[in-house]
Parts: C-alpha cells; structure tokens; sequence
C-alpha cells in the first residue's frame, strides 16, 4: 500500500509521464531523482505475473539514462554512453559482465545465447562496431541490424526463466529528424512515421495505426493513422 502522503503513478503510465513532461534526459533526472512518486505495479492481466518494468531514455543530445527500482528505491544510471540496456540482471551488474567481456575481442568470440546478460554484450559490441556515420539511411539500417542480431527468436520461452521471451517487436527512434521507425516480426516489413507531419498542439485530435494481426504496412504510414479515442492507462 502507499502512505497517504506518498503520491503514486501506474507503471502502466510511467514512460508516458516522462515523455509529456520533461523535454531532454538531463531534465527528467533532476526531477525523478527526488522520486517525487513510487511506481505502482500490479498482476498482467489473465496471469500470475507480476508487472516489473526498468526504463530507458535517451534524446537528440545523446544522452542517456536507465531507471530501475531495486528492492523498492529508485536507481539512476545517468551517461551518456550507456546506450544499451537488457531484461536482466539489474543495470549495474550488466556493466560489469560487460566490462568482463571487453578483454575479449568481439571479433573472436561473443557469448551467443538468448539470455538478456548474453545479448546485452552483443549489442554493446555491436552497437560500436557499426559504422558511425551521419548519414541516416545507413545509421538506421545499422542500429536495426544490431537489434536483430540480439533478438530472441519468435516461439521461445522458458518457465524457469521468464526474462527469456520472444521479441515481438523492434523499433528504432531518430531523434534528430523526429522519424519513429517499427517492425513487428508477425507481419515482416518495416513502417516509419515522420512525427513532424503529424498535429502535435495541445488539443490536437488522438491518431491511432491499428496493426491488426495479419496486415502488412511498409514504408511511410503518416496517412495510414485515423481519430482514435485517447488511450486510457489503468489507473492505481
């Protein structure tokens, strides 16, 4: 139970909460660092899972920032060169596996499992072995083939293991030029939305893309959206 005089956000809420109010990383780490609220979390719906969840930012700047609550605090990791975050173990501990395997060269060995620490030191490899370039086309093929190399294959999982799932869904953010790009491995095919197209003021109508099960949408989707009711986040 929160206190009374504890205010409190759905972990349902929390990402949206830092995307509608703080503009870089820098500013959400001053503010939540005083953990102005706890999260609070509750079953997945239909199961006997309990909802955890660990939250990663980033913005145009490159800075960087993971949040995750252990044994009920708030712990902030906040540099600019942490750009890749797994499911487990916590974030500290995945540095340090990471520092580990930094003295083995990535081009002779990678450790090559579906477990989150084992794909947290592919993709920190990878994600610096890639070509680092301003040209967006190449930036963004590269960072998606870095995703897809660390993904889980679509039908895996493991009861004793339950940070070991299928990856669904990949996304890259260009944050520079406002573009969200988003495949879903049910559908193969990659969609973008430019966000500088899309009415973003204050009282602008709710747009949704339903990716119903089963359609293939490629390429460029700005037109694609229709007025949607806002989404509704379950409450505490």
């Amino acid at each position: 139970m929160i206190p009374p005089e504890q205010k409190g956000v759905a972990i349902s809420a929390w990402a949206q909460y830092v995307l509608d109010n703080f503009a870089t990383v820098a500013e959400a780490v001053k503010v939540l660092q005083d953990e102005p609220f706890v999260i609070v979390s509750d079953y997945i719906p239909g199961t006997e899972k309990f909802t955890t969840i660990h939250l990663s930012l980033s913005d145009a700047t490159g800075d960087n920032a993971i949040f995750e609550y252990i044994n009920g605090k708030l712990v902030i990791h906040h540099n600019a060169a942490y750009t890749v975050m797994t499911n487990s173990p916590v974030f500290e501990e995945q540095l340090a596996l990471n520092r580990y395997w930094q003295g083995i060269p990535g081009t002779i060995m990678l450790p090559g499992t579906n477990r989150a620490a084992d794909r947290f030191v592919r993709a920190s490899y990878y994600i610096n072995a890639i070509p680092q370039t301003e040209d967006t086309r190449t930036a963004v093929a590269s960072v998606f083939s870095v995703i897809r190399n660390c993904s889980v294959p679509f039908g895996i999982s493991s009861e004793t293991e339950p940070n070991i799932s299928s990856t669904r869904w990949r996304s890259v953010a260009d944050q520079k030029n406002k573009v969200y790009y988003f495949e879903n491995v049910l559908t193969p095919g990659t969609l973008w939305v430019d966000l500088t197209k899309f009415d973003l003021k204050k009282g602008a109508p709710a747009m949704k893309l339903d990716l119903k099960q089963g359609v293939a949408i490629n390429g460029i989707s700005n037109g694609l959206f229709k007025s949607a009711n806002a989404f509704k986040f379950m409450g505490i």
